[in-house]
This record gives structure tokens, sequence and C-alpha cells, in this order.
């Protein structure tokens, strides 16, 4: 089985033995994080390729050399805010997807940043043992080591039988979203959903995500920037938003472990400067 994962404007990469096999078309042209953190002014299949390329050849994704101990990405990501809440005693583990190995239940907050800063939409992957084995060494417990299936809502189960109770978990789906509320209730836990990949969604999805996550990133989704009212936000290009109590709680703590200067003040949200928005919301 190939690895496929979705980057850059969701375009669809397959990778097959450490090589780019197949990319689809990207949904948007312009990315500020790319463009600021790889310089890529304008998104084509050729700088997809050569992106993902990058990621194989520097980080080892989807090979047996791959990274898992990695530097801060961005300020405010999804794997970064998980790492603050571990260290910060916020959180008590975390359900989240890594290439090779599938879902993967970790509450060590560098285990959680290497395999998440990284990779973007991990749609399907195939076991590697080395990367499994390196996840296992770190504390981590991946769910399905014979097929790295990717399944929050197990991993969720999982994580709560080994006796976690505040567990953040990462989703794609709004169903899966709602699943985990009925679980949370079910087994008495405390989760803080994390919505991420909402580029090109309609807006009943958009919709879906928002109701049912503590923590939403906008991506390029116009229709998650129409609908969301958030309790905070945090960024303006690619923000990423705090709707509940638990999840603004989170980002507020992060916000204490980033290194460059903050600015800090009340405003109506969510505030999307149009120049700096990706083009071609979608």
């Amino acid at each position: 089985m190939p690895h496929v994962m979705e980057i850059l404007g969701k375009a669809r990469v397959v990778v097959e033995n450490g090589e780019v096999i197949e990319v689809g078309e990207p949904l948007i042209g312009w990315c500020p994080i790319f463009d600021k953190t790889r310089g890529i002014t304008e998104i084509t299949k050729e700088e997809i390729r050569k992106n993902m390329e990058f990621r194989i050849k520097d980080f080892g994704l989807f090979t047996n050399k791959r990274q898992l101990d990695m530097d801060i990405f961005v300020g405010f990501g999804a794997s970064e805010t998980m790492m603050t809440g571990l260290n910060r005693g916020l959180l008590d583990t975390t359900v989240t997807a890594c290439d090779g190995a599938g879902t993967v239940i970790s509450n060590n907050p560098n285990l959680v940043q290497g395999m998440g800063a990284r990779i973007s939409g991990l749609v399907e992957t195939e076991p590697i043992d080395e990367t499994i084995n390196g996840i296992n060494e770190r504390g981590g417990i991946v769910l399905d080591p014979s097929t790295a299936r990717i399944d929050p809502v197990a991993g969720v189960r999982k994580a709560a039988q080994h006796g976690y109770r505040k567990i953040a978990v990462t989703v794609v789906f709004p169903e899966t979203a709602k699943e985990l509320r009925d679980v949370e209730k079910e087994l008495d836990i405390e989760l803080v959903i994390i919505g991420a990949h909402v580029t090109g969604i309609n807006k009943q999805t958009a919709q879906g995500m928002i109701d049912n996550t503590d923590i939403l990133t906008s991506c390029a989704s116009k229709h998650v920037r129409e609908l969301v009212k958030p309790l905070v936000q945090v960024g303006s290009a690619v923000p990423l938003f705090g709707l509940t109590q638990r999840g603004k709680e989170l980002l507020l703590e992060r916000a204490k472990e980033v290194d460059s200067p903050l600015f800090v003040s009340s405003s109506k949200l969510p505030s999307l400067p149009e120049e700096k928005q990706p083009k071609e919301l979608v």
C-alpha cells in the first residue's frame, strides 16, 4: 500500500518506496505560511513535488529514516499547541497520526512535535518498523502496528484504557469530532478536539467542524472564515481559532512559550486582513 498525504492546497501526493509517484492538483495558488517558510510564491504541481521530495530527503517522511525529534515549525501549530499542553499539565496525552505508524497515543511533548511538525493531511499510510520502533522507544503507543490505520476514536478509547483523562485529539472530519463528543460523555473524560485540514470543505462541513471542535485551523477555507465565532484567534494569515473555553485556555498557554513578542488586545473576531489570506480561498 502506498502512502498518501494531502499538502500545499490539499493536493493529493502519493509516495511509494521513498519516491513521489503521483501529484494532484492544488486547490489554492498561494499560501502565506509556505511563502514565509519555504519561499514558495506560487503553488504548482512541480512545487508540490519538490516540497514533498524535500520532506522525504530532509526529514525521512514515509521512509525508515523518519526523524522523530524536530524543532518548532510555526508558533501556533496544532502539534506545537499540544506540546505546550503536555509541558504545562493541561493535557495528559494526545492522539494524533504519524506516517509509517498511523494513529499514535503519546504524552511525550517532543515526540508529539516530532511526529506532527512536518505532516499535514495524512490520508493513509503503511507500517514502517523503524518508525514504529522509534515511537515505542520514546514512550508512544501505536494503535495498530500491523496496519498503521488512522482511527482517532479508537485511539481515544485506547488512551482512556491506559488511564488518561485529559486528551487532545486531532480530526479532519466533523463526523469524527461528533462521535468523539459522544465518547467523551460515555467515558467521562475531557477532550480537546483539534480540527485541521479544512481547505475546500463545504459550508455544512465547516459548520460541523465549528460545532464540535475546541480548536480549529482555518487553512484556506472561506467557509470557516465566514462562519467562525472564536473566543480567541492566533495569527492573521492562516489563523488558529479557539472555539471553547478549553481551547482558549490551551492557546493562551501556548502563547507563553512563543519566543517572539506578542501583541494582545481585545477585538471583534475573526480578524482577517485580506492581503494576508491564501489566494483562492475554497
